[in-house]
Protein backbone atom coordinates (compact mmCIF):
# COMPACT_ATOMS: atom_id res chain seq x y z
CA UNK A 1 0.00 0.00 0.00
CA UNK A 2 1.42 3.53 -0.78
CA UNK A 3 2.53 5.47 2.27
CA UNK A 4 -0.39 8.09 3.64
CA UNK A 5 -0.22 11.66 2.33
CA UNK A 6 1.53 13.58 5.50
CA UNK A 7 -0.92 15.92 7.64
CA UNK A 8 -0.89 19.82 7.64
CA UNK A 9 1.06 19.57 10.85
CA UNK A 10 3.86 16.99 9.57
CA UNK A 11 4.54 18.80 6.59
CA UNK A 12 4.73 22.16 8.60
CA UNK A 13 6.82 20.14 11.13
CA UNK A 14 9.31 18.57 8.52
CA UNK A 15 9.49 21.84 6.38
CA UNK A 16 10.26 23.95 9.53
CA UNK A 17 13.63 21.10 10.44
CA UNK A 18 14.87 21.53 7.34
CA UNK A 19 15.07 25.21 7.31
CA UNK A 20 16.84 25.19 10.18
CA UNK A 21 18.98 22.17 9.39
CA UNK A 22 20.16 24.81 6.41
CA UNK A 23 20.35 27.63 8.46
CA UNK A 24 22.73 26.28 11.14
CA UNK A 25 25.22 24.39 9.01
CA UNK A 26 25.06 27.61 6.72
CA UNK A 27 24.52 25.47 3.66
CA UNK A 28 21.93 25.00 0.97
CA UNK A 29 21.95 21.55 -1.13
CA UNK A 30 22.87 22.50 -4.80
CA UNK A 31 23.70 25.77 -6.54
CA UNK A 32 20.90 28.06 -6.65
CA UNK A 33 20.59 31.33 -9.00
CA UNK A 34 21.02 34.66 -7.46
CA UNK A 35 18.37 36.31 -5.79
CA UNK A 36 16.46 38.95 -8.52
CA UNK A 37 16.97 42.74 -8.09
CA UNK A 38 13.86 42.85 -6.37
CA UNK A 39 14.18 40.42 -3.85
CA UNK A 40 17.64 41.91 -3.38
CA UNK A 41 15.78 45.37 -2.95
CA UNK A 42 13.47 44.01 -0.42
CA UNK A 43 15.78 42.53 1.47
CA UNK A 44 18.43 45.52 1.59
CA UNK A 45 15.25 47.53 2.82
CA UNK A 46 15.73 45.72 5.85
CA UNK A 47 19.41 47.66 5.91
CA UNK A 48 17.95 50.91 6.04
CA UNK A 49 16.16 53.65 8.45
CA UNK A 50 12.08 53.51 8.89
CA UNK A 51 11.30 56.62 6.33
CA UNK A 52 13.78 55.23 3.54
CA UNK A 53 12.08 51.87 3.59
CA UNK A 54 8.55 53.48 3.41
CA UNK A 55 9.72 55.27 0.41
CA UNK A 56 10.89 52.10 -1.17
CA UNK A 57 7.72 50.13 -0.26
CA UNK A 58 6.18 53.80 -1.77
CA UNK A 59 8.77 53.38 -5.03
CA UNK A 60 7.21 49.92 -5.51
CA UNK A 61 4.06 49.75 -5.29
CA UNK A 62 4.45 52.93 -8.39
CA UNK A 63 6.28 50.52 -10.35
CA UNK A 64 9.31 52.25 -10.35
CA UNK A 65 12.63 50.49 -9.80
CA UNK A 66 16.17 50.41 -8.41
CA UNK A 67 18.86 51.10 -11.56
CA UNK A 68 20.19 47.31 -12.74
CA UNK A 69 23.36 46.82 -12.76
CA UNK A 70 23.52 43.06 -14.07
CA UNK A 71 22.58 41.73 -10.27
CA UNK A 72 23.40 42.74 -7.29
CA UNK A 73 24.77 39.50 -6.15
CA UNK A 74 27.94 40.88 -8.09
CA UNK A 75 28.11 43.84 -6.19
CA UNK A 76 28.02 41.27 -2.95
CA UNK A 77 31.14 39.36 -4.37
CA UNK A 78 33.17 42.61 -5.70
CA UNK A 79 32.38 44.79 -2.05
CA UNK A 80 33.46 40.96 0.21
CA UNK A 81 36.48 40.86 -2.22
CA UNK A 82 37.74 45.04 -2.00
CA UNK A 83 37.15 44.72 1.94
CA UNK A 84 39.10 41.54 2.48
CA UNK A 85 42.20 42.43 -0.08
CA UNK A 86 41.89 46.02 1.88
CA UNK A 87 42.31 44.39 4.78
CA UNK A 88 45.38 42.21 3.75
CA UNK A 89 47.37 45.19 2.30
CA UNK A 90 47.00 46.72 5.77
CA UNK A 91 48.54 43.76 7.25
CA UNK A 92 51.41 43.51 5.13
CA UNK A 93 54.86 45.80 5.32
CA UNK A 94 55.86 48.11 2.42
CA UNK A 95 57.06 46.45 -0.61
CA UNK A 96 56.13 44.75 -3.21
CA UNK A 97 53.99 42.45 -2.46
CA UNK A 98 51.84 45.10 -0.78
CA UNK A 99 52.22 47.19 -3.60
CA UNK A 100 50.62 44.62 -5.54
CA UNK A 101 47.76 44.20 -3.27
CA UNK A 102 47.30 48.14 -3.25
CA UNK A 103 46.92 48.26 -7.03
CA UNK A 104 44.02 45.60 -6.79
CA UNK A 105 42.39 46.99 -4.16
CA UNK A 106 42.34 50.59 -6.21
CA UNK A 107 41.04 48.84 -9.45
CA UNK A 108 38.03 47.27 -7.01
CA UNK A 109 37.73 50.55 -5.37
CA UNK A 110 37.50 51.78 -9.05
CA UNK A 111 34.66 49.22 -9.89
CA UNK A 112 33.01 50.00 -6.83
CA UNK A 113 32.45 53.26 -7.58
CA UNK A 114 31.07 53.37 -10.96
CA UNK A 115 28.58 51.10 -9.58
CA UNK A 116 27.78 53.21 -7.45
CA UNK A 117 26.82 55.89 -9.25
CA UNK A 118 24.81 53.50 -11.78
CA UNK A 119 22.52 52.76 -8.88
CA UNK A 120 22.55 56.83 -7.32
CA UNK A 121 22.80 58.31 -10.08
CA UNK A 122 20.62 57.32 -12.96
CA UNK A 123 18.36 60.50 -14.30
CA UNK A 124 15.67 57.78 -15.78
CA UNK A 125 15.07 56.19 -12.30
CA UNK A 126 15.38 59.21 -9.83
CA UNK A 127 13.71 62.51 -10.88
CA UNK A 128 16.14 64.73 -12.56
CA UNK A 129 14.19 68.29 -12.55
CA UNK A 130 12.81 70.33 -10.34
CA UNK A 131 9.13 69.69 -11.12
CA UNK A 132 10.15 65.84 -11.50
CA UNK A 133 11.52 66.15 -7.71
CA UNK A 134 8.36 67.87 -6.53
CA UNK A 135 6.21 65.54 -8.28
CA UNK A 136 8.01 62.63 -6.77
CA UNK A 137 8.33 64.55 -2.93
CA UNK A 138 4.29 64.95 -2.92
CA UNK A 139 4.09 61.53 -4.11
CA UNK A 140 6.11 59.69 -1.28
CA UNK A 141 8.53 57.96 -4.22
CA UNK A 142 12.22 60.23 -4.08
CA UNK A 143 14.95 59.23 -2.22
CA UNK A 144 17.26 62.05 -2.04
CA UNK A 145 20.93 61.40 -3.08
CA UNK A 146 22.16 60.54 0.93
CA UNK A 147 19.26 57.58 0.85
CA UNK A 148 20.66 56.20 -2.58
CA UNK A 149 23.86 56.05 -1.18
CA UNK A 150 22.35 54.19 2.15
CA UNK A 151 20.56 51.83 -0.54
CA UNK A 152 23.79 50.93 -2.44
CA UNK A 153 25.69 50.19 1.03
CA UNK A 154 22.71 48.09 1.62
CA UNK A 155 22.87 46.59 -1.73
CA UNK A 156 27.06 45.24 -0.88
CA UNK A 157 25.72 43.25 1.04
CA UNK A 158 22.63 41.36 -0.59
CA UNK A 159 23.04 37.56 0.32
CA UNK A 160 25.08 35.18 -1.64
CA UNK A 161 26.61 32.11 -1.67
CA UNK A 162 30.48 32.11 -1.04
CA UNK A 163 32.69 33.14 -4.14
CA UNK A 164 34.09 30.35 -6.26
CA UNK A 165 37.53 30.41 -5.10
CA UNK A 166 36.18 28.93 -1.33
CA UNK A 167 34.23 26.54 -3.90
CA UNK A 168 37.70 25.61 -5.73
CA UNK A 169 39.20 25.01 -2.11
CA UNK A 170 36.42 22.50 -1.24
CA UNK A 171 36.26 21.10 -4.55
CA UNK A 172 39.93 20.84 -3.95
CA UNK A 173 39.66 19.06 -0.88
CA UNK A 174 36.91 16.55 -2.49
CA UNK A 175 39.60 15.72 -5.28
CA UNK A 176 42.05 15.30 -2.69
CA UNK A 177 40.02 12.54 -0.85
CA UNK A 178 38.49 10.99 -3.81
CA UNK A 179 42.26 10.17 -5.27
CA UNK A 180 43.53 9.03 -1.90
CA UNK A 181 40.64 6.60 -1.35
CA UNK A 182 41.28 5.27 -5.18
CA UNK A 183 44.91 4.71 -4.40
CA UNK A 184 44.24 3.26 -1.15
CA UNK A 185 42.16 0.42 -2.79
CA UNK A 186 44.53 -0.11 -5.41
CA UNK A 187 47.63 -0.56 -2.89
CA UNK A 188 45.54 -2.99 -0.34
CA UNK A 189 43.82 -4.76 -3.03
CA UNK A 190 44.57 -8.78 -3.05
CA UNK A 191 46.02 -8.60 0.28
CA UNK A 192 45.67 -9.18 3.98
CA UNK A 193 44.99 -5.30 4.49
CA UNK A 194 42.22 -5.49 1.60
CA UNK A 195 39.33 -5.47 4.26
CA UNK A 196 40.53 -2.73 5.90
CA UNK A 197 41.41 -0.52 3.05
CA UNK A 198 37.81 -1.25 1.25
CA UNK A 199 36.59 0.15 4.76
CA UNK A 200 38.87 2.82 4.99
CA UNK A 201 38.16 4.16 1.57
CA UNK A 202 34.23 4.23 2.68
CA UNK A 203 35.48 6.42 5.35
CA UNK A 204 37.27 8.91 2.65
CA UNK A 205 34.34 8.74 0.68
CA UNK A 206 31.86 9.41 3.36
CA UNK A 207 34.19 12.68 4.37
CA UNK A 208 33.72 14.22 0.33
CA UNK A 209 31.32 16.93 1.66
CA UNK A 210 28.61 17.62 -1.45
CA UNK A 211 28.82 20.29 -3.73
CA UNK A 212 26.43 22.45 -1.82
CA UNK A 213 25.96 26.61 -1.71
CA UNK A 214 27.89 27.65 0.79
CA UNK A 215 26.94 30.92 3.33
CA UNK A 216 28.88 33.18 5.88
CA UNK A 217 26.66 32.40 8.61
CA UNK A 218 23.00 31.21 9.27
CA UNK A 219 21.49 34.96 9.02
CA UNK A 220 23.18 35.11 5.34
CA UNK A 221 21.61 32.01 4.69
CA UNK A 222 18.13 33.19 6.17
CA UNK A 223 17.81 35.95 3.93
CA UNK A 224 19.05 34.35 1.07
CA UNK A 225 16.37 31.08 1.71
CA UNK A 226 13.83 34.12 2.15
CA UNK A 227 14.73 35.75 -0.64
CA UNK A 228 14.72 32.45 -3.36
CA UNK A 229 11.30 31.93 -2.09
CA UNK A 230 9.85 34.99 -2.85
CA UNK A 231 11.43 35.03 -6.15
CA UNK A 232 9.75 31.59 -6.84
CA UNK A 233 6.18 32.24 -5.21
CA UNK A 234 6.39 35.70 -7.05
CA UNK A 235 7.64 33.89 -9.96
CA UNK A 236 4.25 31.12 -10.20
CA UNK A 237 1.79 32.07 -12.76
CA UNK A 238 -1.04 30.56 -10.77
CA UNK A 239 0.02 32.69 -7.92
CA UNK A 240 -1.30 35.36 -9.91
CA UNK A 241 -3.99 33.49 -11.56
CA UNK A 242 -8.04 34.13 -9.83
CA UNK A 243 -8.02 31.12 -7.94
CA UNK A 244 -5.29 32.84 -5.48
CA UNK A 245 -6.87 36.43 -5.38
CA UNK A 246 -7.62 35.82 -1.65
CA UNK A 247 -4.69 34.79 -1.20
CA UNK A 248 -2.41 37.37 -2.82
CA UNK A 249 -4.63 39.69 -0.86
CA UNK A 250 -3.96 38.68 2.69
CA UNK A 251 -0.05 38.46 2.12
CA UNK A 252 1.82 41.49 0.92
CA UNK A 253 4.33 39.16 0.22
CA UNK A 254 6.89 41.94 -0.32
CA UNK A 255 6.17 43.84 3.07
CA UNK A 256 6.71 40.01 4.25
CA UNK A 257 10.29 39.13 2.80
CA UNK A 258 11.64 43.47 4.22
CA UNK A 259 9.87 42.53 7.60
CA UNK A 260 12.15 39.36 7.85
CA UNK A 261 15.21 41.52 6.49
CA UNK A 262 14.49 43.81 9.42
CA UNK A 263 14.10 41.22 12.31
CA UNK A 264 17.06 38.83 11.16
CA UNK A 265 19.50 41.85 10.40
CA UNK A 266 18.57 43.44 13.47
CA UNK A 267 19.07 40.06 15.64
CA UNK A 268 22.39 39.41 13.99
CA UNK A 269 23.45 42.91 14.73
CA UNK A 270 22.18 42.30 18.68
CA UNK A 271 24.01 38.68 18.72
CA UNK A 272 26.90 40.27 17.85
CA UNK A 273 27.22 42.80 20.04
CA UNK A 274 26.52 40.14 22.63
CA UNK A 275 29.51 37.99 21.66
CA UNK A 276 31.85 40.83 21.67
CA UNK A 277 30.72 41.60 25.20
CA UNK A 278 31.14 38.17 26.42
CA UNK A 279 35.06 38.19 25.40
CA UNK A 280 35.86 41.90 26.38
CA UNK A 281 34.16 41.63 30.04
CA UNK A 282 34.24 37.58 31.01
CA UNK A 283 33.37 39.46 34.06
CA UNK A 284 29.57 40.04 32.60
CA UNK A 285 29.58 36.75 31.01
CA UNK A 286 26.46 35.03 33.24
CA UNK A 287 24.30 38.71 32.20
CA UNK A 288 25.60 38.37 28.64
CA UNK A 289 24.85 35.01 27.97
CA UNK A 290 21.44 35.09 29.80
CA UNK A 291 20.56 38.08 27.47
CA UNK A 292 21.55 35.62 24.46
CA UNK A 293 19.34 32.98 25.74
CA UNK A 294 16.71 35.54 25.37
CA UNK A 295 16.86 36.18 22.11
CA UNK A 296 16.63 32.35 20.86
CA UNK A 297 12.97 32.50 20.58
CA UNK A 298 13.43 35.66 17.98
CA UNK A 299 15.42 32.81 15.84
CA UNK A 300 13.04 30.26 15.99
CA UNK A 301 10.40 32.79 15.14
CA UNK A 302 12.34 33.51 12.13
CA UNK A 303 13.04 30.32 11.00
CA UNK A 304 9.34 30.03 11.21
CA UNK A 305 8.26 32.40 9.03
CA UNK A 306 10.57 31.48 6.50
CA UNK A 307 9.29 28.00 6.74
CA UNK A 308 6.07 29.04 6.22
CA UNK A 309 7.22 30.33 3.01
CA UNK A 310 8.31 27.57 2.11
CA UNK A 311 5.61 25.82 2.24
CA UNK A 312 3.53 28.45 -0.05
CA UNK A 313 6.25 27.72 -2.34
CA UNK A 314 6.16 23.95 -2.48
CA UNK A 315 1.98 23.95 -2.72
CA UNK A 316 2.53 26.46 -5.52
CA UNK A 317 4.40 23.78 -7.25
CA UNK A 318 2.06 20.83 -6.52
CA UNK A 319 -1.04 22.83 -7.37
CA UNK A 320 1.16 23.73 -10.77
CA UNK A 321 1.93 20.11 -11.67
CA UNK A 322 -2.53 19.64 -11.26
CA UNK A 323 -2.69 22.21 -13.27
CA UNK A 324 -0.27 20.98 -16.01
CA UNK A 325 -2.01 17.60 -15.29
CA UNK A 326 -5.35 19.10 -16.15
CA UNK A 327 -4.20 21.11 -19.15
CA UNK A 328 -3.11 17.49 -20.85
CA UNK A 329 -6.68 15.74 -19.82
CA UNK A 330 -8.23 18.50 -21.51
CA UNK A 331 -5.70 18.59 -24.69
CA UNK A 332 -6.60 14.73 -24.64
CA UNK A 333 -10.11 14.89 -24.25
CA UNK A 334 -10.48 17.62 -27.35
CA UNK A 335 -7.87 15.31 -29.66
CA UNK A 336 -10.69 12.64 -28.70
CA UNK A 337 -13.74 14.24 -29.47
CA UNK A 338 -12.16 15.49 -32.86
CA UNK A 339 -11.26 12.14 -33.84
CA UNK A 340 -14.93 10.72 -32.86
CA UNK A 341 -16.33 13.55 -35.08
CA UNK A 342 -14.36 13.03 -38.02
CA UNK A 343 -14.76 9.41 -37.67
CA UNK A 344 -19.27 9.58 -37.08
CA UNK A 345 -18.62 12.00 -39.98
CA UNK A 346 -16.91 9.58 -42.11
CA UNK A 347 -20.20 7.23 -41.66
CA UNK A 348 -17.56 4.50 -41.21
CA UNK A 349 -18.88 3.42 -37.50
CA UNK A 350 -19.43 5.01 -34.21
CA UNK A 351 -16.93 4.84 -31.28
CA UNK A 352 -17.82 4.69 -27.59
CA UNK A 353 -17.54 7.68 -26.13
CA UNK A 354 -17.45 6.58 -22.87
CA UNK A 355 -13.52 7.27 -22.19
CA UNK A 356 -13.58 10.64 -23.48
CA UNK A 357 -16.44 10.91 -20.36
CA UNK A 358 -14.40 9.38 -18.20
CA UNK A 359 -12.06 12.34 -18.92
CA UNK A 360 -14.34 15.18 -18.47
CA UNK A 361 -15.77 13.73 -15.39
CA UNK A 362 -12.82 14.36 -13.54
CA UNK A 363 -12.49 18.18 -14.67
CA UNK A 364 -15.44 18.38 -12.22
CA UNK A 365 -13.33 18.18 -8.88
CA UNK A 366 -11.20 21.23 -10.41
CA UNK A 367 -12.61 23.75 -8.42
CA UNK A 368 -12.90 21.41 -5.31
CA UNK A 369 -9.14 20.49 -5.93
CA UNK A 370 -8.67 24.77 -6.00
CA UNK A 371 -10.64 24.71 -3.06
CA UNK A 372 -9.01 22.67 -0.83
CA UNK A 373 -5.45 24.00 -2.16
CA UNK A 374 -6.96 27.33 -0.92
CA UNK A 375 -7.35 25.97 2.44
CA UNK A 376 -4.28 25.13 3.03
CA UNK A 377 -2.50 27.99 1.83
CA UNK A 378 -4.56 30.12 4.22
CA UNK A 379 -3.68 28.25 7.07
CA UNK A 380 0.22 28.86 5.76
CA UNK A 381 -0.38 32.58 5.58
CA UNK A 382 -2.25 32.95 8.81
CA UNK A 383 0.41 31.28 10.74
CA UNK A 384 3.07 33.95 8.71
CA UNK A 385 0.97 37.23 9.63
CA UNK A 386 -0.41 35.98 12.81
CA UNK A 387 2.92 37.69 14.53
CA UNK A 388 1.44 40.61 16.83
CA UNK A 389 2.74 41.64 20.04
CA UNK A 390 6.60 39.36 19.80
CA UNK A 391 9.59 41.02 19.43
CA UNK A 392 9.89 39.64 15.60
CA UNK A 393 6.65 41.06 14.72
CA UNK A 394 8.43 44.16 14.73
CA UNK A 395 9.07 46.20 11.70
Amino acid sequence: MPAPEPTAAERRARIDEHVRYWCERARLDGHHPPLSDDAAVLVAAGRVDGPTREILGARRRAGKTTPPIGGFAGLRLVSDEYVRLTAKARSLRPGPVQLAYRYRVAELGKRLSGLQSAVTMSAAHYGGGVRAIRRDRRDGVYLDPAQRDTLFAALRRTPAPLPERRQQLHDLRNALLESTARRVVRVSEHTRAEDVGRRTSEALEHAIEPDDDRFVDRYDTLLFLSGTLYDRIEGAPVWHSEHFAIQRAQLDLADELTQIAVDTIALQGIVGELDGALLSSPEARRHVQSRRDALAPVWDQLVVRVAALARIGDLLTQVESHVRAMESMRWATSLDTRIDDLIARSGSRELSADNTHHVGDQFDGVEELMGAYRSELGGDIAQLTARGGGPVGAG
